[in-house]
């Protein structure tokens, strides 16, 4: 076994094999998703983007994907491997050390807004191991690892459910002189894959395609796109508290913070992949209406925003159909009977929340609604579609209440 392990470089979409005398090595990252050709999912997609033509930038220093990959081993490197090492060890159920490491890829996923994740895949002591390494060049994207490191260890050690990825160490490294480059890494939910809403040409109609890069692209049935649904809305209210009124914010189907698997069976599985924020849209107060009413501004404003998604993930802004509500309502509320009781209602949370939403007309909720979407910021892409959209939105989760 040779003393370190063997480092390979790989672009994901399509699959690449990089080494450092190719041209790409010395090519800058692309900024965001929208100027990655390179991983454009779609048809439709590769006919809306022109290809990049620059790269992450931070000042006026330009980050080559060289730079991005040897960052990545100098992260994993450090301590003799102990991090990558430990948690190899613990994921295959070995008692396994830095020597046992035989080989490491790392795959670069993609380029989203705030990180350029990458798949760190290890054999160790003949066992197949897998990691998501989180990568941040610019300073709002490293502000952001930061936060949200800390709020995935907040959240995985308050709630005992288990939607978001664990956590395993941060860092951040210099490579030749550029800027610093932020990271850390992660549980990878295997064989999960992002989504979005896409045009059926068949039909014409649009519907939840799922980037499935190792079998294909498919769109999901209308049974499974509710149950998709349900399961997102599910997963944030799990999270939400409801004494402090603290909630995920700024999770959006557009930035594929959601993945999804299909067991053997065919049965959906969701996971939240990413925490931007965690905090209380609403003034805190105390007694059971400031409770209730606090988890209605929850419900209505979940509810328009799982409904917002980008045409294959980087077109327009584009609004899903009202079985997203129907799905919302219903994962609401099993998340919700899973609540302890709380001390100031006479009843189980549940049942007081029903009882409340009773009182609430479709005009109640409209005007809610109203007062929600203009929180936005008004020069916000979404906004437009949700004031096209609102009333028709209130109509629809309104009977989704009473049925």
């Amino acid at each position: 076994m040779p003393d370190k392990p063997q480092f390979r470089y790989f672009l994901r979409h399509p699959a690449t094999f990089v080494q450092e005398n190719d041209a790409i090595w010395k090519s800058p990252l692309p900024m965001n998703r929208r100027q990655a050709s390179v991983h454009s999912h779609s048809p439709s997609a590769e006919k809306q983007l022109p290809l990049s033509s620059g790269g992450e930038m931070q000042g006026d220093v330009s980050v080559s994907h060289g730079d991005y990959f040897c960052a990545i081993r100098s992260f994993l490197e450090k301590d003799q491997f102990e991090m990558i090492a430990s948690e190899a060890s613990r994921h295959i159920d070995q008692d396994t050390g830095p020597e046992h490491i035989e080989s490491i890829d790392i795959f670069l996923e993609k380029h989203g807004q705030f990180y350029h994740p990458a798949k760190i895949e290890t054999i160790v002591g003949g066992s197949e191991a897998s990691f998501v390494l989180n990568v941040a060049i610019s300073e709002p994207g490293k502000a952001c690892i930061k936060r949200e490191y800390n709020l995935l260890r907040q959240l995985n050690d308050t709630f005992s459910c288990s939607f978001l990825p664990k956590i395993y160490g941060q860092g951040e490294i210099c490579v030749n002189n550029g800027p610093d480059i932020g990271m850390f890494m992660g549980e990878w939910f295997e064989g999960y894959c992002e989504f979005h809403i896409s045009r059926d040409q068949e039909d014409k109609k649009n519907r939840i395609v799922v980037w499935d890069t190792e079998q294909g692209h498919f769109f999901l049935s209308s049974d499974r796109t509710m149950e998709l649904y349900r399961q997102a809305a599910m997963i944030l209210t799990c999270y939400y508290n409801v004494k402090t009124f603290e909630q995920i914010c700024l999770w959006h189907h557009a930035a594929g913070d959601f993945v999804i698997k299909l067991d053997k069976e065919g049965d959906v599985g969701l996971k939240l992949i990413t925490v931007r924020q965690y905090a209380s849209l609403v003034q805190q107060g105390g007694g059971a209406d400031a409770i209730l009413h606090a988890l209605m501004v929850f419900l209505v404003g979940l509810s328009l925003r799982m409904r917002l998604d980008r045409l294959d993930g980087v077109g327009d802004i584009v609004w899903a159909d009202d079985i997203a509500v129907k799905g919302t309502v219903e994962g609401f509320f099993r998340a919700l009977a899973l609540k302890p009781a709380i001390s100031l209602l006479p009843a189980p949370l549940s049942d007081c929340f029903q009882y409340y939403l009773s009182l609430y007309t479709e005009t109640d909720i409209a005007d809610l609604s109203e007062v929600i979407v203009n929180t936005y910021n008004p020069m916000a892409p979404e906004v437009p579609v949700m004031q096209k959209h609102k009333k028709n939105h209130a109509a629809a989760l309104y009977h989704a209440i009473r049925s």
